[in-house]
């Protein structure tokens, strides 16, 4: 099976069917690897995907370079502030277009938001490119999985772990240019090798659990409900969300940043229902938010799609 940069390198398309990848379960590799930064062993992830998966399925925004970009990311061309959202971000028709039509939140910015997609000819973003680099040069062992390595430059850095004297382990069904200075290659799936490689390592495959993390807040009188991702990043995934007071009224939204204004005389004890987008099947999920002054709260959602079922914890409390 050939990425969509191969394909484009050989000026083809794909012809097999697809599943969107906002509903994509991620793979057995996906989720060793997950296993594996988690335990300290896989120290960074230098990607060509641009589905999202990685981020989605636990790995942190520090530990991965996204070379040609995340279809669910865009970022501010003024002042460099990025989102994450539950939706494609890209609309362009014109492939080398990029503004999405929406705009920096940060009121004192304003600026043009762009996704984040590097199309075929375009230069890969500098701080993940830099970073890619950087860790390419203190790596002692590289393992390529699924790679045809035939994109530049992220065909480059597997050479230079080798040309440093690291090691370099290939996994791909096809031959790659670089496997004469490989000091391994195994011609396989990537989840059969990694599968055999966390039995022998005596670590599990840990199951895919879709994480969602929300702050609610209260300050002058105002309720806000908004999400984020591991690194504070903003990340729209409600579709709405309701809030419902001690004397029974009721209000919603269906903003990225959801504001309710709190009714005079009302106990500080606050049920917020979510409602998502649903890739997964997350069903709708009732929190109990008290707060007698203004501060707020971090939640940590977990969502089980074998299971169907919902549990969440308070992260932060302010």
């Amino acid at each position: 099976i050939k990425g969509v940069w191969t394909l484009a390198a050989q000026n083809k398309k794909r012809t097999t069917p697809t599943t969107s990848t906002l509903k994509a379960i991620p793979t057995r590799a996906h989720m060793i690897l997950v296993e594996m930064q988690n335990k300290g062993i896989l120290k960074y992830i230098i990607s060509q995907n641009c589905d999202g998966l990685h981020r989605r399925s636990g790995i942190h925004s520090s530990c991965i370079s996204e070379l040609h970009g995340n279809t669910n990311l865009e970022k501010c061309v003024k002042c460099g502030k990025e989102y994450l959202r539950d939706f494609h971000v890209r609309i362009a028709k014109n492939v080398h277009a990029h503004l999405t039509g929406r705009t920096c939140d940060d009121p004192s910015c304003k600026g043009n938001l762009i996704d984040s997609i590097i199309n075929f000819g375009e230069k890969l973003p500098e701080e993940p490119l830099s970073k890619a680099y950087g860790h390419s040069y203190k790596a002692d062992l590289c393992i390529v999985l699924g790679s045809s390595l035939t994109v530049s430059p992220a065909c480059d850095l597997p050479r230079i772990v080798a040309e440093k004297g690291g090691k370099l382990v290939i996994c791909n069904l096809q031959r790659t240019p670089l496997d004469s200075i490989a000091n391994l290659v195994i011609h396989a799936k990537c989840d059969d090798l990694l599968e055999n490689v966390v039995e022998t390592m005596g670590l599990h495959i840990p199951p895919f659990i879709l994480t969602r993390r929300i702050v609610i807040s209260k300050k002058d009188n105002k309720l806000s409900v908004r999400g984020v991702d591991s690194d504070g990043t903003p990340y729209v995934f409600l579709k709405a969300a309701e809030v419902k007071f001690s004397n029974n009224k009721k209000l919603d939204s269906t903003e990225d940043i959801m504001e309710f204004s709190i009714p005079p005389g009302v106990d500080p004890n606050y049920k917020v229902t979510l409602y998502f987008m649903k890739h997964y099947g997350e069903s709708p999920l009732e929190i109990d938010f008290t707060k007698e002054k203004d501060g707020w709260k971090q939640y940590t959602l977990l969502w089980d799609p074998a299971k169907e079922s919902w549990d969440y914890f308070v992260e932060h409390d302010e």
